[in-house]
């Protein structure tokens, strides 16, 4: 199974990017939360696959509970042709929710 088990915030190029996975949806939103308190103004919540109704959960209650100041500048959906060792190549749906703070 190589699957992925966990995705969580990672600084890379971009930092403001949130990599939703199996984690339960609060502790995205407190990630989300952070790096708008740090300065961010723009952050971008990836999802893939199932991960999908966790990241859209988590712009959802982001924007309408913990911070009203939050709106969705852009939804981008897409799909990632994944190769697999014990299996054929499949389809896997992307999600990328860039969320912008007035």
């Amino acid at each position: 199974m190589s699957e992925k088990k966990s995705e969580k915030k990672v600084k890379n190029a971009d930092e403001n990017q949130i990599l939703v996975g199996q984690k339960p949806v609060m502790k995205y939103v407190v990630a989300c939360m952070t790096s708008f308190n740090a300065g961010s103004k723009k952050i971008v919540l990836k999802a893939r696959g199932r991960a999908i109704s966790r990241a859209v959960d988590t712009a959802e209650l982001l924007r309408r509970v913990f911070m009203k100041d939050v709106e969705i500048e852009n939804i981008e959906i897409g799909t990632e042709e994944v190769e697999r060792a014990d299996r054929p190549k499949s389809n896997v749906s992307t999600l990328e929710i860039a969320l912008i703070r007035k």
